[in-house]
């Protein structure tokens, strides 16, 4: 029996490890009307199971409407204004997809300025989907490995970024993924990069 036992007995350390290296910890949740629901609500459940305290910022700090794959979702209520936040008072960001979402947000020098302040800081970015397209109109993808939905991928080689087909992929803190369906494996890698905290390869 100890030998079946061991294993989990390890992992229910490195689970325990993880979670105390999580404490205190404060992401925020960029996003605005149009995200993908599922991009938001799985990162922040993740988040929140480890104890950390996760904080979904909106533009003017209302509810925000998600799209569910074919068509508009719940709305989903913010617990912070842009203009009431700063990059110093979290430890990492974490960017949704969806189509509408980044396509308002990279247009808005506010945000664009919240997400410098992470990479200028060396703190975790995680962002999904369509969320690179906030990334390059903020000038922090050129140099950078990263991945995104497909369509995507032309816009980030041309910022200068080297853009591979994988279902997650972590470059000095930056943690980008391509759909949905690498949930599972993005959520993991941003749970990693946020216990493990500032990175000097991350920068704008």
């Amino acid at each position: 029996m100890s030998g079946g036992g061991r294993p989990l007995m390890e992992q229910h350390d490195q689970e325990v490890t993880m979670s105390q290296a999580q404490s205190g910890k404060r992401v925020a949740i960029l996003a605005t009307h149009g995200f993908e629901e599922s991009e938001l609500s799985a990162p922040r459940a993740a988040l929140r199971s480890q104890g950390v305290e996760v904080h979904v910022v909106s533009p003017d700090g209302k509810g925000i409407r998600a799209w569910a794959e074919t068509d508009w979702g719940d709305t989903y209520e913010a617990d912070k204004a842009l203009s009431d936040v700063d990059s110093t008072d979290y430890h990492a960001l974490v960017l949704p997809g969806g189509l509408f979402n980044p396509d308002e947000l990279r247009l808005n020098d506010q945000a664009l300025d919240f997400v410098r302040g992470f990479f200028e800081a060396g703190k975790p970015v995680a962002a999904i989907c369509h969320a690179p397209w906030i990334l390059i109109n903020a000038g922090v993808v050129e140099g950078r490995r990263m991945t995104s939905v497909a369509s995507v991928a032309e816009d980030l080689k041309n910022a200068g970024a080297e853009w591979v087909d994988e279902k997650v992929v972590v470059d000095n803190g930056l943690v980008t993924s391509r759909t949905p369906k690498d949930l599972d494996a993005f959520n993991d890698k941003l749970i990693e990069e946020l216990a493990e905290g500032r990175h000097s390869g991350q920068h704008a």
